[in-house]
This record gives structure tokens, C-alpha cells and sequence, in this order.
């Protein structure tokens, strides 16, 4: 099926990306590459509950929420709200198979989905063209391929995401001006990816005696995370502020934006903070950052991954799928306070550059 539309440009375009945080932000500079080409396409975009607190406020895009845990409820929603449309293109950026499910209910004339190689789940049976093959990419760079195959080679890699009034003032509070501050997101929903609370807590407090970093802690309501930030905050021998489980996605992204610095395992959080370039050190052991590290930040990132493969699988990391996630026991613990300290210093040192945001 035809997909380049660089000489008769779409004029409905649907996204289908619904999860996770990190996810939606590799995948809104696309949405912006086609804002940019394209400025009167309508574009609507299908995506989760809790990634619609993130971005649902952003202008000119359409924006249709798909509540997974609402089950087949969900379905039936998403069916009624695409009753009588017809899309020029559908963009279909998830493998998981309940993603493409709903882009089954999506009309749509073209329905583009990810070359065979990569169409895990049985993606390929919902779509009718593809994007290029290619493989070994960073996530950011795999989306942009679906821009890419609409014929758009020109990168628009910013992200642009509004602050609300109430967020900023939320992120002045919590970081004064001119107050170089350390923010640690200590947790990933993915538990096995997390850090010990004492290796944070060591860290935190050489941010603060050696660099003289305020440290914040920052992160969601879950007992876990709750747990995280006391258990940290009562380790530390120097001052700590806990906002756990104290802000909203945009609150966050506020207080992010005004850091110096985030710590933070492979999490919504490290990706969140590339979007307003704040500098990300990202503990990847069980994840690669080569593929999913914060992106401009992946010179900063502590790397065990490649130890991890050979420990806990046995062979090198180049011998692995590229989606290959090493979640075990005690991986986390391959990455030690030395490690990071040093990642640290060498960041201070640097004068803690800002990353590239458009």
C-alpha cells in the first residue's frame, strides 16, 4: 500500500500510542515533524489514561483516551468515538497485541505499522504498509521511521509541552531560583529495575557535600515509592526535601525542567526530564541505554548492561535481541556509588549542560 504523501499531504492523521510515559515522549517529536510539514492536518492521537495527564493539554492534536484498565469498556468507547470517521493514515507505534486491537477499530486508509522484523505480537496483521527495516536503534530514533515512510525525512526533534501556571508555581516552590538542585526518581514500574536506597542515599548525600546540590526526591503515590523516598530521606546524612508522592505528571515536569540534574533508573521520569533538557545520569543495567537511555543524555548514563548480559545470560550484549530486558535479581547491584559519583562529578565539572530541547 502507497504511504508517501510528500506530494498530497494527509489531512487526518491518526497516532496510536498509548503507554508508556517514556514512550509517548520518544514519539511526540514525530507528532511535531508532522505539525511542522503538514501545519493543516488534523491529527488526533489514541493514548492511555495516565499518558493523557502528561500531554492531553497540548494544542492542535485531538486527543482520545483509551483506559486499558477499563477492558472492554474500552473498546466499545474507542469504537463509538471512531463512528463515521475515516483517516487518511494511521501511524500504529505500539506492538503490544491490545494496541492493535484497537487500531483494528480505527478506519483508516493506510494503517502503518513496524517492518516484519520488529512487528512483534502480530502486529503485522493490523496493518497495510510498513515502515523501513532497520535494527540496533534507540526507541526515539525507530518512531521517526513512521515520519520517514510518509516521505518527511526532516526531523523536527523538539517537544515543546506547555507548563501550566499552577505547575510552574508548584516547581518555584520546590526549586528556588538559582538554587542548583539534584532531583533522584528513584523508581521504575518495573521493580528489578530499581537501585538500592542506600546506594541513593550515598549519592545523594556526596551531591550535597561536594557539589552543594540541594537533592529532591520526587515520585509517585505507590507504597513502593513511598517507601523509596522515606527509606532514602532517613539513610541520608545531609538535608533532603521528599516531594513522593506530593506532585502531578506536570508538576513533575516543572520541577524537572528548573533541576540541574536528574537521577533516575530506565523510567518515565528520565525521559520526561530530555523533554525541558535537563541533563539525565541513568542507571541501565537491565535495560540497554543504547536503546532506551534518556537521549541526549546517554554519555551521562551509567552502562552495566553489557556486564549484566554476560552474568546473568551468559554471553555478550551483542549477541542478544535488541529488545532483550535483563530484569533479575541483584542485576541493579552491578552499578555501585562509585559509579554514579563519578558520573556526577564529570557532569559538575562540564557545568552540568543543559540537552538540546528543539
Amino acid at each position: 500500500m502507497p504511504a508517501d504523501f510528500s506530494h498530497s499531504p494527509p489531512q487526518r492523521i491518526c497516532i496510536l500510542r498509548l503507554s508508556a510515559l517514556g514512550d509517548v515522549c520518544h514519539a511526540l517529536p514525530v507528532v511535531r515533524t508532522l505539525q511542522d510539514a503538514w501545519p493543516g492536518a488534523e491529527i488526533t492521537w489514541v493514548l492511555g489514561k495516565l499518558e493523557h495527564k502528561l500531554l492531553g493539554h497540548l494544542p492542535g492534536i485531538e486527543f482520545i483516551v483509551f483506559d486499558k484498565k477499563a477492558g472492554r469498556a474500552a473498546y466499545a468507547d474507542l469504537r463509538r468515538r471512531m463512528s463515521g470517521r475515516r483517516f487518511d493514515v494511521l501511524l500504529h507505534m505500539q506492538l503490544a497485541f491490545r494496541a492493535s486491537l484497537a487500531a483494528a477499530l480505527i478506519p483508516a486508509r493506510v494503517k502503518v505499522g513496524f517492518d516484519r522484523a520488529r512487528a512483534r505480537e502480530l502486529q503485522w496483521l493490523f496493518t497495510n504498509a510498513r515502515i523501513a527495516p532497520r535494527s540496533r536503534e534507540h526507541v526515539l530514533d525507530s518512531l521517526f521511521g513512521f515520519a520517514e515512510r510518509l516521505g518527511l525525512t526532516q526531523r523536527s526533534l523538539r517537544w515543546d509541552i506547555p507548563l501550566p501556571a499552577p505547575a510552574l508555581d508548584y516547581a518555584r516552590r520546590a526549586i528556588a531560583d538559582g538554587q542548583p538542585t539534584l532531583v533522584i526518581s528513584p523508581c521504575s514500574s518495573h521493580e528489578l529495575r530499581n537501585w538500592s536506597v542506600e546506594a541513593y542515599a550515598a549519592v545523594a548525600d556526596h551531591a550535597s557535600s561536594r557539589h552543594g546540590l540541594r537533592v529532591l526526591l520526587c515520585g509517585g503515590r505507590s507504597d513502593l515509592e513511598l517507601r523509596y523516598g522515606e527509606s532514602i530521606a532517613g539513610l541520608m546524612r545531609e538535608p533532603c526535601h521528599n516531594l513522593v508522592g506530593k506532585d502531578t505528571l506536570l508538576e513533575l515536569l516543572a520541577t524537572l525542567q528548573r533541576a540541574t540534574v536528574l537521577i533516575s533508573p530506565d523510567s518515565g521520569p528520565a525521559h520526561m526530564a530530555t523533554t525541558v533538557g535537563t541533563p539525565v545520569i541513568g542507571l541501565y543495567a537491565a535495560t540497554n541505554p543504547a536503546r532506551s537511555g534518556p537521549y541526549y543524555s546517554r554519555p551521562w548514563c551509567v552502562d552495566r548492561y553489557a556486564a549484566a548480559a554476560q552474568r546473568f545470560r551468559g554471553r555478550p550484549a551483542a549477541e542478544l535481541p535488541w529488545t532483550e530486558k535483563i530484569e533479575q535479581p541483584g542485576v541493579m547491584d552491578l552499578i555501585t556509588p562509585a559509579d554514579v559519583i563519578e558520573r556526577l562529578d564529570a557532569l559538575m565539572a562540564a557545568g552540568a549542560p543543559r540537552t538540546p530541547t528543539g
